[in-house]
Order: C-alpha cells, then structure tokens, then sequence
C-alpha cells in the first residue's frame, strides 16, 4: 500500500509542473506585448509578419525570419527590413508555439493581409487596459493614479490605512484600520 502510494505522490510530482504550465499559457499577457501589437487580444503568444514573412515572439521579445533558408531568432529586424513600419504592418496572431514550423501555411493564408494598414495598434488604444503595458503613452498617468501594481501602500484611502502596509498616506508607519492614526 504504501508503495503505491508513493509511486502516485511521485508520478503526480512529474505531472503538477506541466499542468501548471499549462494553465499559465492561458494568462492574460497585455503588458508584455508591444505597443506596436494589435489591440483585442488578452493574451498573444507569436505574432506573424505577412508584410515581411517573419514571426515575432511576445515571451521571448525576439524576430523570427528566414535567412540563407534557416530560420533565425534575433532581437532585431534583419538589415533588409530596417524600413518596415511594425506600427503601420499588418499582424496577425498565432497562439502556437514554433510558428515558423507552419511557415508555408501562414505565407499562404495571409499573403492578402501584407498590404493591409487598418488594425489599431496598442499605443494609440485609448482602452484602459492597454495601459498596464509599460510603454504606452498612458501608463505613467494610470500608474500614478493607484492602478497597476498597487501603491506599495504609500498611502491610499485617504488615511484609512487600508493599504498594503503604510496606509496613512504620508508613506510612513504601519497600517491600521481606523482611523488612520498610528
């Protein structure tokens, strides 16, 4: 008995991460894309390029494109697309791992979009969610106003001491519920 217990303890230890990893793959991830990404879209893991047949990937931050028939992965554009508006280029999103494996697929399916310039881009969206993403033009403002990551308890509530440890809105002291008086 106890080694089949054992053994179901262990098998579960090897199956929990993946199951996490799964779940995490789910998680909303607006702060993390760029500001030149298209809006409606929570989570995005692999954008596809149709303008210059090249994949970007949001985790990673890096360009995937084809050179010399290999794919290659680089924080930057090749020299070739140094003039490519990300802003401007049509996006498309791909939430599969290793898009480029699907290359000639994508190629086809979008070939039609590479001249597009319709989408809304995250930096111009006035949607107070994109704000979470560092870059934006609004974040410093939203930030500021006690959205975001929280204020690290430097005070909200008016002196309530409501906070995250601070709460009496001089930034000093510990929270207490009351009136605010330390």
């Amino acid at each position: 008995m106890k080694t089949k217990l054992l053994f179901a303890l262990l098998l579960l230890s090897f199956s929990a991460p993946r199951v996490l990893e799964a779940q995490l793959r789910g998680t909303i991830n607006i702060g993390s894309q760029p500001i030149w990404g298209p809006v409606g879209y929570d989570r995005v893991e692999n954008y596809y390029l149709p303008g210059i047949e090249s994949y970007y990937n949001v985790g990673s931050r890096k360009y995937m494109y084809m050179n010399n028939g290999k794919w290659v992965t680089s924080y930057n554009l090749p020299a070739r697309n140094i003039n490519y508006d990300l802003y401007r280029g049509y996006k498309v999103v791909i939430n599969e791992p290793n898009p480029y494996l699907r290359f000639n697929d994508d190629r086809v399916k979008y070939i039609s979009y590479a001249n597009k310039r319709d989408q809304q881009v995250i930096r111009d969206s006035r949607e107070v969610k994109y704000y979470v993403n560092k870059n934006h033009p609004k974040h410093k403002e939203w930030k500021n106003k006690g959205n975001g990551y929280g204020n690290n308890g430097n005070g909200n509530n008016n002196g309530k001491g409501y906070g995250n440890g601070k709460g009496n809105n001089s930034g000093k002291g510990k929270a207490k519920k009351g009136n605010g008086k330390n």
